[in-house]
């Protein structure tokens, strides 16, 4: 069976159930006789079957009383009857429209018999049912007629029934963690529902629902009367908040509420997983169609950007049920595209020692990586965004990037040892730039002066290395790479720097733009010597095409050069043992990092930020927070060292 979920819809509502538009009945009357008549002319001689078979299709193709009308003109039954039943057929299937070929006709004497295929389009995100059909046709008096039964309608209808549509969804798969642990919580949804048979006037009840819930009542009366009558049909859901809003006036005669649990409430990392609602008329349009009861879209983060895989599609079928509801016949089923769970690489314990970390702290992004593999273990922020700022976030470095601009210098022939004047205040190609700290006045090493994060001491070197090796040295720690997150990330930017002023900011941080994300996988980098591509989400391999973020892309390992990677290693080392990152020293164990402040404007406000970068294990972290004192972030990511080395 075909899924017809892409077609163009050319249907619009009217009386409770879907029509085709009135003014496009004659175009379609014209295709009908178009497949019709090249195959029956000349066939017969007057009178044949083929007037009959021709106007009892375009009738009921047409879908309104007009053409109701017309097709059970060309029956033998009751008119009214057939009328009646022609248009229940629509309401039963809550069809769209039917669409109708001829796939021959043969006559014997008096009787003939036709065969007909029909496409049943079954509504907005449901597929087109396709069956064959037979029609027979006797003479009355001299004209040609349909021989009316329930059959003509299906050959498996039988007197005394009728169809009706079942759906089941699987229900919302969960998020998990790299452990497979839901990073869901139970919550409590509230559901509107019905059961047909019981109810005096369906019509009236809907217009009663829509009116407090704002669906359409004629999409909630066509899901009443396509329903199986004895079952128990949702027909609107309601999260905890809206329904205490609405309580009263869901007291509606017919109308049963019903609580069910929904593993739909993120876990920390709340933003990175992102919120879940229930089905609402302001969703169901932007999902492009009507939706089930108790369907649940995702709003943001993870949850939006696996929408498809973690809901899947939900399985149709088609039956008939006898006058008592119950199911007779299966005439039609469509399994649905399956589910799947989206697994992370969330590690709860290290997320736990994140949240801890950063509480009280704010505003303060912290994300943590797996040395080995740039697989991001936790990310966890205090009145920013776990999304927008911690992964995607634009900020200037600081000092912070010195180490990457160093391993350029490094590699170029600067010997840690060399050694560089800390001035309180320094011009380098007609930029000024100033440092205020302990260390001013002294002469320390390119080593020393890196873990102290001496602004002046690293601008000064700008004449001893050239744009392309900055350049170079930031590509090797993937800054500015092509890589992407089923979320929205940020890789970093470096201006090209051709003059000694623009060489110098690029070296202290000041005109580099990066996230917290992408400096978690510098110090990763450092710590195991090979830079990897973050990863999030390892499966499915890709997001819902969809949704509006990029898809994943395969970014390789970068290999650094050992002997200047050990250097790095010397140097925040000692940035945590005597360099501004001695705040992180609190930590249990040997820690390894580098403190940064650094201005930055935000909404047309100077902000002072402060960072921390470094590792400890198999961890690697990136603090960031807006306070201007770089104790700040090396704090905090001592408390998370602390926390993650008590949880292992």
């Amino acid at each position: 069976m075909a899924d017809g979920s892409d077609r163009p819809r050319a249907a619009v509502r009217a009386g409770g159930g879907r029509r085709w538009r009135r003014g496009a009945r004659a175009v379609r009357a014209a295709l009908v006789l178009a497949l019709l008549t090249p195959a029956l002319t000349g066939c017969f001689e007057e009178p044949t079957p083929h007037d009959a078979v021709q106007e009892f299709l375009v009738g009921w193709q047409t879908g309104d009383e007009e053409g109701f009308a017309q097709a059970a003109a060309r029956t033998d039954g009751d008119p009214a009857a057939v009328r009646r039943a022609l248009a229940d057929v629509g309401l039963q299937l809550d069809a769209a429209s039917f669409r109708f070929s001829l796939k021959s006709l043969r006559m014997d004497g008096d009787t003939a018999e036709a065969r007909y295929h029909a496409e049943v389009d079954l509504g907005e995100n449901q597929p087109l049912w396709e069956y064959d059909g037979v029609l027979p046709l006797r003479l009355v008096n001299g004209t040609w007629k349909v021989r009316w039964s329930p059959s003509v309608l299906h050959p498996k209808l039988r007197p005394g029934e009728r169809f009706a549509v079942i759906t089941n969804s699987n229900g919302r798969q969960p998020i998990l963690d790299r452990d497979g642990d839901s990073l869901q919580e139970e919550q409590t949804v509230y559901v509107a529902s019905v059961v047909p048979a019981k109810l005096k006037d369906p019509a009236k009840l809907c217009e009663e629902l829509a009116r407090v819930t704002g669906f359409p009542a004629d999409r909630l009366l066509s899901r009443i009367r396509s329903a199986p009558p004895n079952e128990l049909v949702p027909l609107a859901t309601f999260g905890r908040a809206k329904y205490a809003q609405l309580r009263d006036k869901l007291k509606i005669p017919g109308v049963n509420i019903y609580e069910d649990e929904q593993p739909v409430a993120p876990a920390p990392p709340t933003q990175i997983v992102g919120q879940v609602n229930v089905v609402t008329p302001e969703t169901e349009q932007q999902l492009g169609g009507p939706q089930r009861a108790g369907d649940t879209v995702g709003r943001s983060g993870l949850q939006k950007a696996y929408q498809d895989q973690l809901t899947g599609s939900t399985e149709t079928r088609v039956v008939t049920v006898d006058a008592s509801g119950e199911e007779v016949t299966e005439l039609a089923a469509w399994p649905g595209r399956a589910n799947t769970p989206v697994r992370t690489t969330i590690d709860g314990s290290v997320q736990t020692a994140a949240e801890l970390a950063v509480n009280g702290s704010g505003p303060v992004a912290l994300v943590a990586v797996d040395v080995a593999t740039g697989e991001i273990r936790a990310v966890a922020t205090e009145d920013m965004h776990q999304e927008r700022d911690a992964l995607a976030g634009r900020y200037p470095a600081g000092t912070a990037f010195s180490v990457v601009a160093a391993a350029g210098m490094l590699k170029s022939g600067i010997r840690p040892s060399q050694k560089v004047p800390c001035t309180g205040d320094r011009s380098v190609g007609g930029a000024r730039f100033q440092q205020s700290s302990e260390v001013v006045g002294t002469t320390p090493t390119f080593q020393a002066g890196l873990a102290h994060g001496c602004v002046t001491a690293l601008a000064s070197m700008a004449r001893l290395v050239d744009g392309e090796t900055l350049a170079a040295a930031a590509a090797q720690f993937g800054i500015g790479a092509g890589w992407s997150l089923p979320l929205r990330s940020f890789s970093g930017h470096v201006p090209p720097a051709v003059t000694d002023a623009e060489k110098a900011r690029v070296i202290v941080g000041q005109s580099v733009q990066v996230s917290p994300l992408s400096m978690a996988l510098v110090a990763a980098a450092i710590a195991g010597g090979t830079w990897h591509p973050p990863t999030l989400v390892t499966s499915p391999a890709s997001p819902d095409p969809t949704a509006d973020v990029p898809n994943p892309v395969a970014t390789a390992p970068i290999t650094l050069d050992e002997g200047v990677a050990k250097q790095l290693r010397a140097i925040m080392r000692a940035g945590v043992e005597s360099g501004s990152a001695k705040a992180a020293a609190t930590a249990r164990g040997r820690v390894y990092g580098v403190a940064a402040e650094v201005g930055h404007v935000e909404n047309k406000q100077p902000v002072r930020l402060s960072w921390f970068i470094g590792y400890q294990g198999d961890l690697a972290v990136a603090v960031l927070a807006k306070r201007g004192d770089p104790a700040t972030a090396a704090a905090v990511a001592g408390s998370f060292f602390s926390a993650a080395r008590s949880a292992a």
